[in-house]
């Protein structure tokens, strides 16, 4: 049985591929054939495609178990300047599209398409609990989501089984936004930004990953489902918890008007608000989380960090 994979070789796909590789024939699409065999090769065959147009990778598709679609620019990566937003935007439509696309054209439909989204799609909404039926928000993050998800649909009319993860904060070693957090803590500097207020809906990595393979391989799941952990906590609450885990103090903050300063737009969107997620759907559908409490998650994934480099 074949999965085909974009964005494989970023933080999520490359532990979807060490988890999938046993029991699939993966195929990895990538910009940069060359890279992502250096990085997924051995565990997936990769295939070159430039993301916005079909081409001869498009044949992976027909009749494939499922395909993935992870491909996307890294929204934290830096201030967002009109051109990346542009870049960032484009990256997700254009690769759904090309899917989207592959899929239309083949003569056997794969069995299930998922597409990657976030939590940005509710906006910033304060204390208000957030489940798959809240509607959208507002702001650039939620648009971006919002214009995914519609062309994600598309799958739909095609007669495919379709799967939306709207993904929150991600938790593992070696990769995604831990490091980044961890870093001042390690130097005595670790706090929370702004008032600490806002809520930070995460999910572990391991749980990502065992979510999407549930997903996958549960032919009644359809639709759009949170991957965030069933225990959010507040941006403080968090910090906390991360210093205690490093043996280090929480106690300094960063004021919003200096990330302001500094990121621009992407501070009010990424670092300054909050979303309170339940994964609902996926406790519906009986998926069992191993990391529900963020302080125990963090425990195991930076004791397994130092474990590793011993």
């Amino acid at each position: 049985m074949r999965i085909v994979i974009t964005g494989a070789t970023g933080f999520i796909g490359r532990s979807l591929c060490r988890d999938l590789c046993g029991d699939y024939d993966l195929v990895a699409l990538s910009r940069d054939a060359r890279k992502a065999s250096g990085i997924v090769g051995q565990y997936a065959r990769v295939v070159e495609w430039d993301g916005r147009t079909t081409g001869p990778w498009a044949g992976e598709v027909s009749g494939a178990e499922a395909v993935v679609n992870l491909a996307g620019e890294n929204v934290a990566a830096g201030r967002w300047s009109p051109a990346r937003k542009a870049d960032i935007l484009q990256s997700r439509t254009h690769a759904a599209r090309a899917i989207l696309d592959a899929i239309e054209m083949a003569k056997d439909k794969p069995k299930t398409f998922i597409q990657a989204s976030a939590i940005g799609f509710y906006g910033s909404r304060a204390d208000e609990t957030l489940d798959e039926t809240s509607a959208a928000g507002t702001g650039f993050l939620a648009e971006i989501c919002r214009r995914v998800e519609m062309i994600a649909e598309r799958a739909e009319r095609l007669g495919v089984r379709w799967v939306i993860v709207r993904t929150g904060v991600v938790l593992g070693a070696g990769g995604g936004a831990l490091p980044k957090l961890m870093r001042p803590f390690r130097f005595h500097l670790g706090g929370h930004v702004g008032t600490g207020r806002q809520w930070f809906s995460w999910i572990s990595l391991e749980d990502q990953v065992r979510a999407i393979r549930f997903l996958i391989e549960n032919p009644g799941a359809r639709g759009v489902f949170n991957l965030t952990a069933p225990e959010p906590v507040t941006m403080k609450a968090f910090c906390r918890a991360l210093g205690e885990v490093m043996g280090r103090s929480s106690w300094t903050a960063v004021p919003g008007f200096v990330l302001r300063l500094a990121l621009g737009q992407m501070a009010d969107e990424v670092l300054l608000a909050g979303q309170k997620v339940v994964p609902e759907r996926l406790g519906q559908m009986g998926f069992e989380f191993k990391h529900r409490d963020v302080g125990s998650a963090l425990t195991e994934i930076i004791r397994g960090e130092k474990h590793g480099s011993a």
